[in-house]
């Protein structure tokens, strides 16, 4: 990475055009078709494999995997496919190191695993970009159910819906579909407009018709939607980003790190994105490292993530937090905000160091500063809008099975409903087994 200019200050333009190619080139280059060959021949192709069951769309790992050992890349692909329409997405960010890969065999014996993301990839890059779609719809049913929300759990439900011959109305409040894989996923992890590329394939099955601009509670209403669809499936996510409840919190360059990552991935030039020179991320999660490691792509001098509890209590991967690491970003943690310092706009974070008592995360006595004149916060989101009359379960939608919210004919998938983890390959397999349920529903066979 290029030499950082010791510019004070948020501004832009920190880099010259060639680091910021350089520094948001793919983090993980495809296989070639050699390469490919030779990790899958590591696999054991295990009867029963825990890998499977490590994955929350049940893919048959082993089977695609033996599909491209034996030179059929495409029927791979259909394998992933079949269980999971953004397998390609799901290759890219999921973290395959908590899942898949930790349960491989492999990993238990040697400590290396069948590198089973980087196969995925390699099986339905091959596929998709032969152009045209792998899968045609049933004949028309007649039905029409509208699907609130064009992130993974949304895309998800609809193509299933309409692969069974449903006309799908799908809408989101956004100007694009494709919600978080969209808007807020590293920039390095899904180059060269992988997200909409991958929206535009899937809607390549037919019967679906995108409104975007539409926002549940501002646009259209539940109640509306329930009198002129068959059955709605609402995939809204999580709107709220959580408060820091320290002192300064309203100063400027004090913002969401959500709203920072959505700006990035939507530059078409990224030296016009402002970055501080010394640049804190308040939280744990992917979300604070994406920011982070960003940050220091886009020249910030120094970057500190910041973390409450100890790094094992992180929900960022040991991965993440390694590549956080590699790039020059400093983990803090253990420690909390008190109060955000600065005459207008922010100069220094003030934290206390935390300690864990059988009460809970207790403040100590102990303080210190870290200069600031950006902060990020990555410190959650929630439901926000949610209609009224949907019973909730804690801060989300509670669903019963796969997806069924307490109104009938209304279901509830991804972020937005209680119960998963927030991950795209858990939403993509809420949104195909709700859409499975919604289709039994409608056609009298559940």
């Amino acid at each position: 990475m290029a030499n950082t200019p010791l510019t004070p200050g948020v501004v832009s333009g920190r880099l010259g055009s060639e680091a910021y190619r350089d520094n948001f080139a793919d983090k993980a280059p495809p296989l070639t078709a050699h390469e490919a060959a030779i990790a899958a021949d590591r696999c054991y192709f295990c009867h029963e494999a825990p890998c499977v069951t490590a994955c929350p769309t049940t893919i048959d790992i082993p089977l695609f995997i033996r599909e491209i050992a034996t030179g059929a890349p495409r029927a791979a692909a259909r394998t992933i496919f079949d269980q999971n329409i953004l397998g390609g997405m799901c290759a890219r960010v999921c973290p395959t190191e908590q899942l898949c890969e930790e349960a491989c065999v492999r990993e238990v014996a040697e400590g290396k695993p069948v590198e089973i993301g980087r196969l995925q990839r390699y099986a339905t890059d091959t596929l998709m970009g032969e152009g045209g779609h792998p899968y045609t719809r049933a004949a028309p049913t007649g039905k029409r159910i509208a699907v609130v929300g064009a992130g993974p759990a949304g895309l998800a439900c609809a193509h299933r819906l309409a692969m069974k011959g449903h006309e799908v109305a799908l809408f989101d409040a956004r100007p694009k579909a494709g919600g978080l894989n969209e808007y807020g996923i590293a920039a390095y992890k899904t180059v060269d407009g992988y997200a909409q590329a991958e929206v535009d394939w899937l809607m390549g099955i037919g019967g679906i018709t995108a409104h975007n601009g539409k926002a549940l509670g501002r646009d259209i209403s539940l109640d509306g939607l329930k009198g002129e669809y068959d059955a709605v499936f609402l995939a809204i996510g999580l709107g709220g980003v959580n408060a820091l409840r320290a002192e300064g919190e309203e100063k400027s360059h004090v913002q969401d790190a959500v709203d920072f990552i959505a700006e990035l991935r939507q530059a078409e030039d990224l030296s016009t994105i402002a970055v501080g020179r010394n640049v804190v991320v308040i939280g744990g999660g992917m979300t604070a490292v994406d920011a982070a490691v960003q940050s220091k792509l886009l020249g910030a001098e120094n970057v500190t993530i910041v973390y409450r509890r100890g790094r094992d209590a992180m929900s960022a991967s040991e991965e993440e937090q390694h590549l956080a690491s590699s790039k020059g970003v400093r983990i803090v943690t253990g420690a909390a905000p008190l109060r955000i310092l600065g005459e207008g706009a922010v100069e220094a974070v003030e934290f206390a160091y935390t300690r864990e008592t059988e009460a809970g995360l207790e403040l100590t006595d102990e303080t210190f500063k870290i200069r600031a004149d950006q902060v990020f916060k990555a410190i959650g989101q929630q439901l926000e809008g949610a209609p009224e009359g949907l019973e909730l379960s804690g801060r989300k939608i509670a669903v019963t099975g796969p997806g069924r919210t307490s109104l009938p004919g209304i279901w509830a998938g991804g972020d937005c409903a209680a119960g998963g983890d927030d991950l795209t390959v858990t939403a993509v397999a809420e949104g195909r087994d709700a859409a499975e349920d919604i289709h039994a529903t409608l056609m009298g066979e559940g």
